[in-house]
C-alpha cells in the first residue's frame, strides 16, 4: 500500500483545507493515530479516544461538511474499507503501549514512502551555517539527541534546549552569523514559548523544519515544512519512538547534502580510538 492509499494518508487528505478549532484538531488527530478503527467507532467512542464531548465530535464532522458524524463514519467506510483492529484485550498495558508505538512506526513508514519531505528538509539544514535546533520540555531529548548527532557532520550546530529570555538572543547571533535554518522538535504539551519562539524565527527570515507529533500541532502555523510523526499516549508519560526515528532520518538525509560527512566521520573515529574514548 502506497501513502497515498494508507487509511492515515486519506484521513490527512480530508482534513486539508478545513480550519479546525483545537478541539477539532485533537480529534482529527485522534482519528490518524487510530485510522484502520475509526469507521467502526460511534461518537461516544471517538469522543473517549480524542477525551473531547460526544457534540464537539458532532460539531467536527459538520465541519468537515458532513450532515452528522453518522454521514463522516459512512463517509469513511466507503473510501476507505478495512477490518477493524485486532482485539487487544489479550495484552497488558505495557504490551498495548509498544503495539500502539510499533503503528506509529507503520504510519511513519507508510509516510516516508514520499521521500521528497524529508529530502527537502535534508537539504535546508546541510546548508544553513550555522544549524540552530530547537526542542523544549518533553521535545528537549529529542533535539540534544539531534544536536549531537549532527554536530559530528555539520560544522557549527547550535542547541536551544532551554527556554528563556535568551531564546531571542541566540537567534539574532544564529541570524548574523549566516543561519537560514531552524529545525525545531515539538511534542505534547506544546509549550507556548515554543510556538512563539518559531514565530519570532520566521520574522528573523529563518525557514523552520518542524517535527512534530501530528500535522494538526499548534506549531504547524508557524512551521515552513513540518513532518509529523506520532506519539504514544497509552502510559502516564508520552512515549515518542517515532519522532525519534524521524530525527534519525533527518540526519541521514543532512548527511546526504553534506558531501564532508563521511570523512568528518571517519576522523573522529580515528581520534576516538586515539583517545580510547569508548569500551568496546
Amino acid at each position: 500500500m502506497s501513502v497515498t492509499d494508507s487509511p492515515a494518508a486519506r484521513l490527512q487528505a480530508l482534513f486539508e483545507g478545513h480550519r479546525l478549532t483545537p478541539t477539532q484538531r485533537r480529534i482529527a488527530h485522534s482519528m490518524v493515530r487510530r485510522a484502520a478503527d475509526v469507521p467502526f467507532l460511534s461518537s461516544v467512542e471517538l469522543a473517549e479516544l480524542a477525551g473531547v464531548s460526544q457534540p464537539s465530535v458532532t460539531r467536527f464532522a459538520v465541519a468537515l461538511g458532513f450532515d452528522g458524524y453518522p454521514a463522516l463514519r459512512r463517509h469513511l467506510r466507503e473510501v476507505a474499507p478495512a477490518e477493524p483492529a485486532a482485539d487487544a484485550g489479550s495484552h497488558n498495558e505495557y504490551q498495548q503501549a509498544v503495539e500502539a508505538e510499533i503503528e506509529n512506526l507503520r504510519h511513519l513508514a507508510e509516510a516516508l514512502a514520499d521521500p521528497g519531505p524529508v529530502q527537502r528538509a535534508g537539504r535546508l539544514l546541510a546548508a544553513s551555517r550555522p544549524l540552530l535546533v530547537l526542542g523544549l520540555r518533553a521535545a528537549a531529548a529529542q533535539a540534544h539527541g539531534f544536536a549531537y548527532f549532527a554536530a559530528k557532520v555539520h560544522p557549527d550546530v547550535r542547541l536551544l534546549g532551554e527556554g528563556g529570555t535568551m531564546l531571542q538572543d541566540r537567534i539574532d547571533a544564529a541570524v548574523r552569523a549566516g543561519a537560514s535554518t531552524l529545525l525545531c522538535f515539538a511534542l505534547p504539551r506544546h509549550p507556548r514559548e515554543v510556538v512563539d519562539t518559531l514565530a519570532y524565527a520566521k520574522e528573523a527570515g529563518l525557514t523552520v523544519v518542524t517535527v512534530a507529533d501530528s500535522a494538526f500541532a499548534p506549531v504547524a502555523k508557524v512551521s515552513d515544512l513540518l513532518l509529523p510523526a506520532a506519539v504514544g499516549t497509552g502510559l502516564a508519560f508520552d512515549t515518542a519512538c517515532a519522532p525519534m526515528l524521524l530525527g534519525r532520518v533527518l540526519l541521514e538525509a543532512m548527511c546526504d547534502g553534506l558531501p564532508q560527512a563521511q570523512s568528518r566521520l571517519e576522523e573522529f573515529d580515528t581520534k576516538a580510538a586515539a583517545r580510547g574514548l569508548f569500551v568496546d
